[in-house]
């Protein structure tokens, strides 16, 4: 299969790891999630679309319980995370892994007590153990060697890498990415377009994207979504993408962006 093809003319597993059903969650009297239903299936990656506000982040943070919902339910191989309490919530935690948007890497930590956080929060394992783990996850993202350095010393497109080699040191059933690419350069994006496709393929693992990026979204996605109004006014297969006449759709794939509103109150 050449580099070009897009991620979407493969087959992704059919067996449902998430079911969302119902999902509403509101701030005062907005509903930004509005009784959102969807299933996330295993191996696969979906790409989640929308404007800024439209909820992308939010629905992200709900399969890992970062966020309340105020109704419905997530369910995570048939454990609803909505009734799982804080701790409960930890166990869970360590089979999906969560790369946001700034990267969050831990400013008074070096490179290599960040990748090994999540080793040290939920394992007990030898100082040689770690070192070799974070070395390994450091490498498989084009790393090496950068264990003592800041991150007030690393790039963005760095700090991305070694915030997806932290993400990826548990080999987690599931890693969800919230703007993977926002604020990188055209090349640094492509490395991280890449790394991600790359870890599911290489992995096994299942994963869910929230991105403006249109070019990102046709290299990693097998599927995608596009949240308006609390729900997903499409969600399916690139070919059923590229098929449908939705102009809100349309306005998102050909990178119209800013008439994709005008398209949707149009319709």
């Amino acid at each position: 299969m050449s580099s070009s093809e897009p991620a979407g003319s493969r087959k992704p597993a059919r067996e449902p790891l998430y079911v969302v059903r119902g999902l509403c969650r509101r701030f005062g009297e907005r509903a930004v999630l509005d009784d959102l239903s969807f299933e996330v299936l295993r191996g696969e990656c979906l790409v989640v679309l929308g404007r800024s506000g439209s909820g992308k982040s939010l629905t992200l943070r709900q399969l890992n319980g970062l966020d309340p919902a105020e109704g419905g339910e997530v369910l995570f191989e048939g454990t609803d995370l909505v009734q799982l309490t804080e701790r409960e919530l930890y166990a869970v935690r360590r089979r999906i892994a969560m790369l946001f948007q700034s990267g969050a890497l831990f400013d008074s930590f070096d490179v290599l007590e960040n990748v090994a956080f999540p080793i040290r929060e939920h394992e007990r394992a030898s100082e040689e153990e770690v070192r070799e783990r974070v070395a390994a996850a450091l490498a498989w993202v084009g790393l090496s060697g950068i264990e003592d350095r800041m991150p007030a010393a690393l790039s963005g497109g760095m700090k991305k890498r070694v915030a997806l080699a932290r993400s990826l040191v548990l080999e987690p059933e599931v890693v969800l990415f919230d703007e993977p690419t926002a604020g990188l350069d055209p090349v640094t994006a492509a490395t991280i377009s890449s790394l991600i496709r790359n870890t599911k393929d290489e992995f096994g693992t299942t994963s869910v994207v929230v991105t403006h990026d249109i070019r990102l979204a046709r290299h990693v996605g097998d599927r995608l979504a596009l949240l308006h109004d609390g729900r997903f006014r499409f969600l399916g297969c690139w070919e059923e993408a590229e098929q449908s006449t939705d102009p809100a759709l349309r306005a998102f794939l050909e990178g119209r962006l800013g008439s994709a509103q005008e398209d949707i109150d149009a319709a």
